[in-house]
This record gives structure tokens, sequence and C-alpha cells, in this order.
């Protein structure tokens, strides 16, 4: 396939949902970020994004209105590098994604990209930030970094795989149900100016990584185990009837690069929801850990994965949703947004795995962090993302009370993981997250 550098680039089929779904207080954003040894230079930083962003004419897009479907147009202008502000993740106006879906910012040592999900995920974003951050590093230090790791060359033409909508490339012939049951949801009060409480956990990778090879299990299925019984005792404590109980489940994003061949640097992967069933009865963590387990096993699939792939792709297909207007899609889609978009899942956590860098960019990068914004309606949010040998598990939150950060952190301790906690948490009465928690 020829390289291509598109003018306009319809949605793919991930991301329609998103600007139907947003509202006037939420966007679908989240975060990638470095943090360097030394103080970021703002001046050398926009150039390296002028420099990568060409390289990437599915991250250079803003949000057009079309008869029937929203689109991706080029942005007219490189936007410029801005200092960070008091919260991350922070909602993107309309306004602003009609000038350009993605901002770049920096703080101190750290520079962020923070995304409107329409553009990509956080496979196509990483790689986005390496090679910036690529190009930043060699205009800083003069030093070589070679194109490896997903770092690209900023010299070569974008290949059209890198655009493709992998969904309508590897739809099949068998699709899948949507039936699930209702999640219990988290309850709080909501911050009154939207502000967003971020809290980092800071985890030696080594010492959770054993504890869950000991258990035969991934790092995911061990932290989504433990996000289950947390919110299990939360709710036993709300809720001590059981029979008025609702199963607890975690939404896990499932990067489909994994089982289908794809180089899209788009939007590409689908959710699993694994969780039990409190009416049924007490559970220990380990009868937890072994229903995620198997539920994982069965669902993360290319069989399975293809039908749900192919149901989503059906859908947008449908000759009725085609020649309808986009006011009455964006009706339709945000009342389905609002009835199955984050009814089956008690809270979102999604892995991205060990940040792998080229050899010659490690002695400047210090830490990488990896955090998702807030969700419509559930009020937490969590992103877990591995580095030089350390693991930053970061959840969000858009009410006051710190509750779930306090008792998943506070079960790590118990499970024998150390855990330092980092927070902008504004509100004295959250501080008592650190002290709970840390170690």
């Amino acid at each position: 396939m020829k390289p291509q550098n598109p003018t306009w680039l319809r949605l793919d089929n991930a991301a329609k949902i998103y600007p139907a779904a947003r509202s006037r207080r939420w966007s679908s954003m989240f975060r990638l970020s470095l943090s360097f040894r030394d103080k970021v230079d703002p001046a050398l930083l926009q150039a390296a994004l002028d420099a990568t962003l060409p390289r990437f004419p599915a991250i250079a897009m803003r949000l057009k209105r079309g008869l029937f479907w929203y689109y991706l147009e080029r942005v007219e202008e490189i936007p410029t590098v801005m200092p960070d502000g008091p919260y991350p993740c922070a909602k993107m106006p309309l306004s602003e994604i009609r000038r350009c879906a993605f901002r770049v910012l920096y703080y101190e040592n750290r520079v962020a990209v923070e995304f409107f999900h329409v553009l990509t995920d956080g496979t196509g974003g990483l790689i986005f930030l390496k090679t910036l951050a690529a190009d930043y590093l060699e205009r800083r230090y003069g030093v070589k970094i070679p194109c490896t790791d997903g770092v690209l060359d900023r010299n070569e033409p974008p290949a059209a795989e890198e655009l493709e909508d992998s969904f309508l490339q590897h739809e099949g012939a068998v699709a899948a149900g949507r039936r699930e049951a209702v999640a219990y949801h988290l309850r709080g009060s909501k911050e009154p100016d939207g502000f967003l409480n971020l809290t980092t956990g800071i985890l030696p990778l080594e010492t959770i990584l054993s504890l869950a090879r000991q258990k035969g299990v991934s790092l995911t299925t061990y932290l989504a185990a433990v996000m289950i019984a947390s919110i299990l005792e939360i709710q036993n404590d709300r809720q001590p009837v059981r029979r008025r109980q609702r199963p607890v489940k975690v939404m896990i994003p499932v990067n489909l690069r994994r089982f289908f061949e794809s180089r899209t640097l788009r939007n590409f992967a689908l959710y699993i929801t694994p969780g039990v069933d409190p009416r049924m009865g007490d559970y220990t963590f380990d009868e937890i850990l072994e229903a995620v387990h198997h539920q994982m096993g069965s669902e993360l699939t290319a069989k399975q994965l293809g039908a749900r792939l192919t149901t989503n792709v059906r859908s947008e297909k449908h000759p009725a949703l085609k020649i309808m207007p986009l006011f009455l899609k964006n009706f339709g889609m945000k009342l389905a947004y609002r009835m199955v978009g984050e009814r089956f899942s008690s809270v979102t956590i999604s892995n991205l795995g060990a940040v792998a860098l080229p050899a010659q960019m490690r002695d400047f990068v210090e830490r990488a962090d990896f955090v998702l914004g807030a969700q419509a309606f559930n009020p937490h949010n969590c992103g877990v993302v591995s580095y030089g040998g350390r693991l930053y598990i970061s959840i969000i939150r858009g009410i006051k009370e710190p509750t779930l950060e306090r008792v998943f952190f506070t079960n790590l301790r118990r499970l024998g993981v150390p855990v330092k906690i980092e927070s902008n948490q504004r509100d004295p009465l959250c501080l008592t997250v650190s002290t709970a928690a840390s170690n």
C-alpha cells in the first residue's frame, strides 16, 4: 500500500461513540506522559512537535461535523505546547476539539500528551509520545536515537496501514451477543467545579509480578482481582443486604493488535468485563482470582474477540443507520451510551504494559505515566503502566471521597506489596489515603 497523508479521515469503528456521547461536562480523554531527568525546554519541545506531527497524520486531526457522520480533518496549524494544569485530562471543550483533538503539555521535567479518544488508543498514543520524546532528546542533548521500540522515523512518510480502520479489515462471519448483567457502581459527592482527583500508587514491579506468578495469573488479572475485592468490600459496607447487591465487574481494554495483524495507529481495542456476583455468597481473594483468570482466558481468544468485533462493525453498517441524519444518530448513540456504555462495569482498569524505549533514551527518561480520564457516569478510572522496574497505578476520580483508592492500595499492602502514594488532592479529607496506603 502507498504512503498517505490525507486531508480527512472517517472515524474508526470504536471512535464513533465518543463525539455522540460527549457532553458539556464530559469528553473521553486519556493522558500519556514521560518524565525526564532535567527540566523541559518549551521551545525545544515545540520544535520537536513541529518536526514530529507531520509523521502522524492520524493524530494531526480535528473533529468536524458532517451530514451523516462526524469525521476528522487535518489541522491547519501545529498546536502550541502549553503549561500543564492543576489536574490531568481536563474536559476538552468542543471548540478546542474542532481546532485540534489533542494537546501537548509540560510541567517541570514532565511532557504529557492528552488525546480525545476519537484519534487513537493507548498503543497509538504511546508511539506518538515516544517519537516526540526522541526528537526532543536529540535536540536537547545531541544524542542519536534509533527508530526502535516504537520510535518512528520522522523522515519516513506515513504508511497507509497506520491510518486504516482495522475493525473493518477484520470483520468476520459470526457476530456475538451483547447481553450482560448490570454492575455495581460507586457513588460519592461530585466535585462542583469539575476538579479531577488523581492518586498514583508506585509499586516495585518485581514484587507484584512475583505474587501474580505464584498464583499462575497475569499482572492484569491480579490487579483486576484486587480491584474487585476492594469494591466488594465497599459494597458490603454500604449495602449489607446481599440480595440487593449487584455484580462487581471491571472493564479491561484489550489491544487487538495482539490477536489480529495490524499496524494501525488509530483505535483498535475491545473490552472484556470479568467479575463476580456477591449474591452467590462470600468470595475469598483466591476465589476472585480464579474467577477472573478463567473469564479472561475464555474471552481473550481471536475467535471470541473476532465475533464481538464483527458485531460492532455490522451495527455500523446497518442500512438504516447509514442514511440517518447525524442529529438523530447522536440522540440514539447518546442514549445507547447511557444505557450500555458504563452500566456493565464498576470501574475500568487499562494496563498499557511495560514502556520499552531505545537504550539511548533510557538515561534521560525517569518515569512513565498513563492516566485515563474520568468516565461520564462512573466516578473512577484506572490506568496502569510500568517503567524502570516500577509499576504506576493511577486512579482518577470526579468525586471527593477517596474510598476506592484507600481500600485498593491498602489491600495491596496487605498482600505484601509496598506502595508509595502521590496525589494532587486538595481536600484534607483525602490526605488520609497517603497514611493509610503508603509504605
